[in-house]
């Protein structure tokens, strides 16, 4: 039966089946179009918006970067260059001590004056051919390494560049310039090397960031990030780009690439090469914030959709509604049923199958009315006290909850318990116990208010949600209940067992939820317990 009806469907033999098909049809074919349109157009923005932003910013922070370290050379150069420097590492061998030691100490006076005028550097030292450092402005910091193949470019007239590396004693990332210094007879004295720190270069890829909306940094060949626009933790060199994430940016230079960033943030980036020093400058941008265009594309393609599908909806409906008009009542009253809306009663639909149907359909919501009624008597009520249940108890109190949020009204708890109840279970029996319990329930009836709603918690415990009712209200009806249960025990004592109960008051405050609420009723029950028992406690915080 299924496979034939299944074979009817795909035949395209019913009308429901026919509305679906042309529904389908109208919405996948612009669904397509319009998705292969947001392709097309996300790769173009892509290329296009992000790229040129990204590239505008690493090519202005390359060109200062490279001005920067320009400057740097063209100053040490002149430092090397300066008479105090030549004259002191010409002094001739054979000079007197007290002359060379006169010398040392001007040549020493000099790069200090020099070092307290330019920020830029860290240290500035003159050192022999040998490797020997003849002077230095710093007292107590060693150098650093000088540059690899330092004295051959040196001989041959040339400055070098070491590697950049993190200065312990100075808690910062530095790089050793090595600048020849040349005598009158053309020969090599020594070198200058100046330890340069990256503030300045900082302070570029700062302002640059500011300017637009990516993060700068500059980085090595090895990934590890020189300087950047945005804190980073020390040691220097310790935030780094993943290997091959490094290799492609330096492969594709000038083109966006997707990965995750030195924060570990999903990003953007592009790179430029310092042509100098074979670093490179890359900004970032974080992926959310460089596909907001593409967002908004989407968010318009979806709009359009949406609008088709409503627009072919509205006429599927208004087809199946010419024809299937005679069953539109039906259909729409037991889809009311099957929500769980029980009021559904359908108007006579004459005689015929039709009629047989509404009438048959009228009496089961009839009997399932009935049913429903019953059970949910059933599922919200404990079924020896005739109380609410728990769960009837939390779905109520969440809503005063609620209210008392919205509105700041006053609302309070009592958490009661039948004292030495399980004490009275086992002298009694459990019968004995069930009709304490129907009593005590009975009592809260005749003593609370319409408004007031009283539940069973849990075993011997009760819980009385109080609305429109501040602590020390609900103080003195839960006495009210205490004072009742002894008196009508002590009547009855002849014949039963003296019970008593003890009560537990909380007052919801601030942005307490259910089960705060509940805990701090339950802290003062305790603390009724704890001071003796058959008595009402207020929790005070």
């Amino acid at each position: 039966m299924a496979g034939s009806n299944l074979g009817a469907w795909l035949r395209l033999e019913s009308i429901k089946s026919r509305i679906i098909v042309f529904a389908l049809l109208a919405t996948l074919i612009p669904s397509l179009v319009t998705g292969w349109l947001f392709y097309v157009q996300n790769r173009r923005f892509l290329r296009e918006t992000i790229a040129q932003e990204l590239q505008s910013a690493t090519s202005q922070v390359a060109r200062e970067t490279d001005l920067w370290l320009k400057e740097r050379l063209y100053e040490v150069r002149v430092f090397a260059s300066s008479y105090v420097v030549s004259e002191s590492l010409g002094a001739p061998a054979n000079a007197p001590p007290s002359s060379r030691n006169l010398a040392a100490r001007r040549l020493r006076d000099y790069l200090r004056s020099v070092r307290e005028k330019f920020t830029d550097y860290e240290e500035l030292a003159v050192v022999d051919p040998a490797g020997v450092t003849v002077a230095s402005s710093s007292t107590s910091a060693a150098g650093g390494p000088l540059p690899e193949g330092w004295l051959a470019r040196a001989r041959a007239g040339e400055a070098s560049i070491g590697a950049p590396y993190w200065d312990e004693w100075r808690e910062a990332g530095v790089v050793i310039v090595a600048q020849p210094i040349v005598g009158s007879d053309d020969q090599l004295l020594g070198v200058v090397a100046a330890t340069l720190n990256f503030r300045a270069v900082t302070t570029i890829l700062a302002d640059q960031s500011r300017h637009g909306e990516s993060e700068l940094h500059l980085v090595n060949a090895g990934g590890a990030v020189i300087a950047s626009s945005v804190p980073l933790p020390p040691p220097f060199m310790a935030a780094r780009l993943p290997a091959d994430t490094t290799r492609d940016l330096f492969a594709k230079q000038g083109e966006p690439v997707a990965y995750s960033g030195v924060r570990g943030a999903p990003v953007v980036g592009v790179l430029r090469v310092l042509s100098r020093l074979g670093w490179g400058v890359v900004a970032e941008q974080e992926r959310s914030r460089a596909f907001a265009g593409i967002v908004r594309l989407r968010n318009l393609t979806a709009a359009v959709g949406g609008a088709l599908l409503l627009g072919i909806g509205l006429v599927a409906y208004l087809l199946a509604l010419s024809i299937v008009r005679p069953l539109d009542r039906l259909t729409a009253g037991a889809a009311k049923v099957a929500a769980g809306d029980l009021a559904v009663e359908l108007p006579e639909a004459g005689r015929g199958e039709l009629g047989v149907m509404t009438e048959i359909f009228n009496h089961m919501v009839a009997r399932l009315r009935a049913s429903h009624s019953e059970l949910h008597e059933l599922s919200i009520t404990d079924s020896l006290t005739g109380l609410a249940n728990r769960k009837h108890l939390m779905e109520t109190l969440e809503a005063e909850i609620d209210r008392f949020r919205r509105y700041h009204r006053p609302l309070a708890v009592a958490m009661v318990d039948i004292d030495h109840f399980k004490r009275f279970n086992d002298t009694f029996g459990h019968l004995a116990g069930d009709e304490v319990l129907r009593r005590l329930a009975t009592i809260f009836r005749a003593s609370l208010r319409s408004a007031d709603f009283a539940a069973r918690y849990g075993g011997e415990e009760f819980l009385i949600v109080l609305p429109e009712t501040d602590a020390a209200t609900a103080g003195e009806i839960a006495e009210r209940i205490r004072a009742r249960v002894a008196a009508e025990s002590a009547q009855r004592e002849a014949v039963s067992p003296r019970i008593t109960v003890s009560a537990g008051i909380a007052a919801a405050s601030g942005d307490d939820d259910l089960e705060v609420l509940i805990h701090k009723a339950d802290a003062a029950l305790y603390r009724a317990k704890e001071g003796g028992r058959d008595r009402v406690e207020i929790f005070e915080g």
